[in-house]
């Protein structure tokens, strides 16, 4: 229960920074600043080695470096609640589980609707499958003891599930075309990892040092170079056969934890949250990769979660979190809409930062994940727990 605390406080603390960081990233893009921030963005940075380099743009060395940080925590994470946390008993998955895919499916069926009739377009359907965990977090912090441990649990659960989701989608459908010779230098790399972890190598400088090499060749291959820090999370040993309280993966997870809530998370924000509001209008809005996606993460994302966890509830498959209530449940489904982070790091897949949809898009996971926040908060500081009179809807 303190990993849990810890981690809800962590993830709380940096959702409020986010906000934070989105705001500076809005005023630097519609200010006089402006201009200073694009070429920032644009700003290239070289790492070399004899002839081997890697040249790219501020913002790329953001999402496909620090992300990849980001994804390496999140495959800690997995790892430790598949070993022993929430995810390793199946009755207390289930319910999450099943949220988690009426809140995938959903919403890419609704922004799929919208945009079908262009396959560029239709190309971002995951766009508003994503729930940002550390947003949510930090809207349910400002109801403190009004939202029960048990539902902050399924949250944090679900978007855990979703997070996996989302791994899964990136590798399938956001690959370009591959390296073979990238690809094999890459599987190199995870055979060492295998090796030296059932070997029992304690170096934490061991795996870094594979992890990067595995980076670079995963950037390289075509596969999104985020998906290296996944994998490379799967092979830190949980524990060492003769020492079972040496953890070398939960005190990787513990000192990683802060840097990216308060600066992976928030950076990335920054470089990407900046949309031009000039110039767009109702009209522009209303295009169908805008609708789809406002729809998708506020309309998609309650109906999917919410109503998938009630027919598992009432079809017996799960039970209801403990002292909460059915309004609550919704507030919290309501909630899993604010796609932010992970819907921005979708987009810039599915579109390659072509700004082809000149920001409406972005704008418009700005707008459903807002709404969704808004609206859930509102739902949740109104509904009762099952322990208060009229606790349930």
């Amino acid at each position: 229960m303190t990993n849990i605390r810890e981690f809800l406080k962590h993830e709380a603390s940096g959702g409020i920074l986010l906000m934070i960081a989105t705001i500076i990233a809005l005023v630097c893009q519609n200010t006089f600043l402006s201009d200073f921030y694009n070429e920032f963005l644009k700003t290239k940075f070289t790492i070399s080695f004899g002839d081997f380099g890697l040249s790219k743009p501020l913002i790329l060395w953001v999402n496909d470096g620090l992300m990849a940080i980001f994804f390496f925590l999140v495959g800690l994470e997995l790892k430790r609640e598949v070993c022993e946390g929430e995810l390793r008993n199946p009755s207390q998955i289930a319910l999450p589980a099943i949220g988690a895919l009426g809140g995938v499916v959903i919403p890419a069926a609704i922004f799929y609707i919208f945009t079908k009739h262009d396959s560029f377009a239709a190309s971002g359907w995951a766009i508003p499958t994503a729930t940002d965990i550390a947003f949510a977090l930090g809207i349910l912090s400002l109801l403190g003891s009004r939202v029960p441990t048990t539902l902050k649990i399924f949250l944090m659960t679900l978007a855990i599930i979703d997070d996996l989701c989302a791994i899964i989608i990136i590798a399938l459908f956001y690959t370009s075309e591959l390296s073979v010779l990238s690809l094999g230098i890459g599987a190199i790399c995870i055979v060492a990892l295998f090796v030296i972890n059932r070997m029992g190598v304690k170096s934490k400088a061991a795996y870094l040092l594979i992890g990067i090499i595995m980076w670079v060749a995963v950037l390289k291959s075509g596969v999104h170079a985020t998906l290296a820090g996944v994998v490379a999370a799967f092979f830190i040993p949980l524990s060492f056969k003769n020492e079972p309280q040496n953890s070398m993966l939960k005190s990787i997870e513990h000192d990683l934890h802060s840097w990216v809530a308060f600066g992976v998370l928030p950076i990335f924000a920054f470089v990407n949250a900046g949309i031009a509001l000039s110039g767009v209008s109702m009209s522009e809005l209303a295009q169908p990769v805008a609708l789809g996606t406002m729809l998708g993460l506020f309309v998609g994302k309650q109906i999917g979660v919410f109503g998938f966890s009630f027919l598992a509830i009432k079809f017996g498959l799960a039970k209801l979190p403990e002292g909460a209530s059915w309004g609550q449940l919704y507030g919290i489904a309501l909630l899993c809409g604010v796609g932010f982070t992970m819907s921005l790091f979708v987009n810039g897949l599915a579109y390659a930062d072509t700004d082809a949809f000149a920001y409406t898009d972005k704008l418009a996971i700005l707008i459903g994940s807002l709404v969704s926040g808004v609206v859930g908060y509102i739902i949740l500081r109104i509904s009762k727990r099952t322990n208060e009179p009229s606790g349930q809807i």
